[in-house]
């Protein structure tokens, strides 16, 4: 199996053509439609780089407006993650989606309505029934314009469906929740390699060792314990009408490598006397259309522009004309998961503090294609839905995140700070920010600068309930309520003049836990480094610093090659090309091809195996991913604790082993000569479409999983295809607005007909930038169409 999705993979992107814009349009002729439901003529201005600039008389109109160019450009997108979210894949795609859409239906939404649309402020359900009522305007024109469907629909024989408000907000499993599938891979491991095996998997900050909960067998868990949960939060395969299971490299580089930069720079440090904001997240980027899309907003009290997923309302990334924000992720720890006794006899009951409960079951009906309803049972614990039922063994699962909770709906917790106009205000409407986990950082037109973090964290009771194992489900590990932004500290004005995130641990000493499984610091130390030593930063500088791709992880690790020497001919050829490289991973660097498939491919795994007992040690090296690096450049440190006794030239050994099959890897692939090795031949980008064309790229890459710029990739292929990485960055100059750049590939729109399919690409792969046009006259200088929304 491993074998074939290489090959598919491989193949996939070889043969992947790049796509040049095509010049026809999906635009209606007239450049205007008959919109039922507004109230007011709503202007529409697209520019050259396809982002749409809406002006409405309220915000009302502005949001349906909002709807219907969302829709415009990415209708199939937003069509298959409304469908996936719901567990409606099966009414179009047929029955073999039906075990994605019962899992996908375990895990909406099922609590207060009211309280659900509290959360987001006291116009959410009305700004929600009109970007819905939006999205359906266009459905519904579609409909009298065939001729402009999306291919998509006419591939795959079937048509758009039509949104009601809470579609919008009961889909939750497109957001992240750290650690559920760690805890199992931790608990794996420290049964194959013994109690103290969970340091090798990933440094906890602060210092911490798991405490196996009592009662909880590690060695038990089932192996498909967490299928139902993957199947829930996968993306849809269109495949031959089949589901594909997502090889699992990509689904752990999905779940433990996404993050983001931001940070923001005081006007004392800047060039112009104005802050700079900037952001760039870093998701599973294979797809086209990529999963941000950038939009401005104009209405009396509201006008803002940036970056948020389409089927969002509002922007979660970007400025009002008053405050800036961007994101990245923080790593609550937001899910658990639950294992119970089953009743011998009867499975609906499980034991819980000394009796028999009994599990909620809700039974609904899939509509299949072609064919009859299926039945689904969805079984519920109290504490969340049941993914994995072992009768034989008397034994249930169940995952308890914070997505049962009110206002959880990812990233449409923005709305609450859409109209801020200071620090106070944002801080404010951020105490509603509840998933995913993130900082939020923050610079005003008035030269203030901030960070804020939000999040719903769960409070644990019970002996050895940390959150890093499963936990029994007997009612001695439970969540006695949360943490929210008011509970956390914040940020503004630092004496540095600088706010900064990398997804590190970045919470004072002596303050509660969130979780302990942080990102590494090489992105945020990088950061640092670079804008201390500026004292003018610009906007150029920040751009420069979003596409930086020195490692410091190489910078870490090179230095313990310098005194060691060897006899064998390509050892010495290694250590000759690493001790002249500088950690920068550009795409000319041939240090970069042979450190890169050093420290992945092989270090790591051998590294493992001499730490660990074999099978440990195999499956934390499964699919040659990388857990955590900071374990192996700590163990090289501290040789002696690490090693045992002659660490150092045990250390020592381990790197000279290594390096000539690191060195012959790379031959094989690009030939003996490094000086014709480079890192952009090594390193890929295909952006896929998901009926398999067409696809852009393929795009040679710079960057690491270690540098700013974020290229984390399959390191079981050559070339190496990146599947995380920013699609989406911006770089604002704060109250001078105009002046700000962003980047959004390949394109702002997902109808391949449309000539901002994949304009962006070549920019972005380039590291370049567009201006994000905020005033009325650089917007008309830039306009390339212009749209008028009438009432119907």
């Amino acid at each position: 199996m491993r074998a074939r999705i290489k090959i598919l993979l491989a193949a996939a992107a070889l043969s992947a053509p790049m796509v040049v814009p095509m010049s026809a349009t999906a635009e209606s002729p007239e450049n205007s439609y008959a919109v039922p439901g507004l109230e007011k003529p709503v202007s529409m201005t697209v520019d050259t780089w396809g982002v749409p600039h809406i002006s409405a008389s309220s915000t009302g109109d502005l949001f349906q407006a909002q709807g219907f160019s969302a829709a415009r450009d990415r209708l199939f997108q937003m069509d298959t993650w409304r469908r996936s979210g719901l567990g409606e894949l099966s009414a179009v795609l047929g029955p073999r989606h039906v075990e994605q859409d019962r899992a996908a239906r375990l895990f909406l939404y099922r609590g207060d309505m009211d309280k659900e649309w509290a959360s987001y402020g006291p116009r959410a359900k009305e700004v929600a029934t009109r970007f819905a009522a939006g999205v359906n305007a266009y459905v519904d024109w579609l409909e009298k314009n065939p001729d402009s469907m999306p291919e998509e629909f006419r591939k795959l024989g079937y048509k758009p469906a039509h949104w009601k408000p809470q579609d919008l907000v009961r889909i939750r499993a497109h957001g992240l929740v750290s650690n559920l599938t760690k805890e199992v891979t931790r608990a794996k491991l420290m049964c194959l390699g013994g109690p103290d095996a969970s340091r090798y998997l990933s440094k906890l900050e602060p210092k911490h060792k798991p405490e196996v909960p009592d009662g909880l067998d590690l060695c038990a868990l089932p192996d498909d314990v967490l299928d139902t949960y993957k199947l829930a939060t996968a993306p849809v395969s269109f495949a031959n009408g089949k589901m594909a299971k997502e090889p699992e490299e990509v689904r752990a580089l999905r779940e433990h490598a996404s993050g983001s930069n931001a940070w923001a720079v005081s006007p004392e440090r800047t060039s112009t006397g104005r802050p700079i904001l900037a952001g760039d997240p870093h998701r599973v980027n294979t797809s086209v259309p990529a999963n941000r899309y950038i939009t401005h907003l104009s209405a009396p009290g509201l006008n803002i522009i940036g970056a948020g997923e389409p089927w969002n309302p509002g922007v979660s990334m970007g400025h009002n004309g008053n405050v800036s924000f961007g994101l990245t992720n923080l790593a609550a720890d937001q899910s658990d998961l639950y294992v119970y006794d089953l009743k011998p006899g009867d499975p609906t009951k499980y034991r819980y503090r000394g009796r028999w409960a009994s599990m909620k079951t809700v039974e609904e009906d899939i509509p299949v294609a072609g064919g009859e309803a299926r039945k689904a049972s969805l079984p519920f614990t109290r504490h969340g839905p049941v993914v994995k039922m072992d009768q034989a063994k008397n034994k249930a699962y169940a995952v308890r995140t914070v997505w049962t909770q009110p206002g959880t709906s990812a990233y449409l917790g923005s709305l609450n700070f859409q109209k801020a106009k200071n620090f106070d205000a944002f801080s404010e409407a951020a105490r509603e920010w509840k998933a995913p986990g993130s900082n939020l950082v923050y610079a005003d037109k008035k030269g203030d600068i901030g960070w804020v973090p939000g999040a719903l964290a769960p409070k644990r009771e019970g002996k050895g309930y940390d959150g890093l194992l499963p936990v029994p489900g007997d009612g001695r590990h439970e969540w006695t309520g949360f943490s929210n932004s008011d509970d956390f500290p914040s940020k503004l004005n630092p004496k540095t003049g600088l706010v900064s995130s990398a997804n590190e641990y970045n919470f004072p000493r002596g303050e509660e836990a969130l979780g302990y499984e942080w990102a590494e610091r090489y992105r945020k130390d990088r950061i640092d480094e670079v804008l201390s030593k500026q004292s003018g930063t610009s906007v150029k500088d920040t751009t420069d610093l979003q596409n930086d791709v020195k490692s410091l992880a190489a910078t870490e690790i090179l230095p313990y090659l310098k005194g060691l020497e060897s006899s064998d001919p390509t050892t010495k050829k290694a250590l000759d090309l690493l001790r002249g490289y500088d950690g920068v991973a550009s795409k000319d660097s041939a240090e970069a091809v042979l450190f890169e498939t050093w420290i992945t491919n092989v270090l790591y795994p051998a590294w493992a195996r001499a730490m660990l007992p074999k099978e440990a040690a195999q499956y934390l090296t499964q699919g040659k991913l990388m857990q955590d690096f900071r374990v192996v450049t700590d163990s090289f440190a501290e040789p002696e604790e690490w090693f045992g006794e002659g660490g150092a030239q045990a250390r020592d050994k381990l790197i000279l082993d290594t390096l000539p099959t690191a060195y012959d890897e790379v031959s094989r692939f690009l030939g003996p000569d490094p000086g014709k090795w480079s890192w952009g031949a090594a390193q890929i980008h295909v952006f896929r479409h998901p009926l398999g064309g067409p696809n852009v790229g393929p795009t040679p890459m710079d960057g690491t999983y270690h540098t700013v710029r974020v290229s984390t990739y399959l390191p079981s292929l050559f070339p190496r295809v990146q599947i995380v990485g920013p699609t989406f960055k911006m770089a604002l100059d704060v109250g001078s607005w105009d002046n700000s750049r962003a980047i959004n590939a390949p394109g702002q729109s997902g109808d391949e007909r449309s000539p901002h399919y994949a304009d962006l690409a070549a920019k972005w792969g380039a590291g370049e930038y567009f201006p994000l046009l905020y005033s009325k006259a650089a917007i008309e200088r830039n306009a390339e169409t212009r749209i008028t929304l009438d009432p119907a």
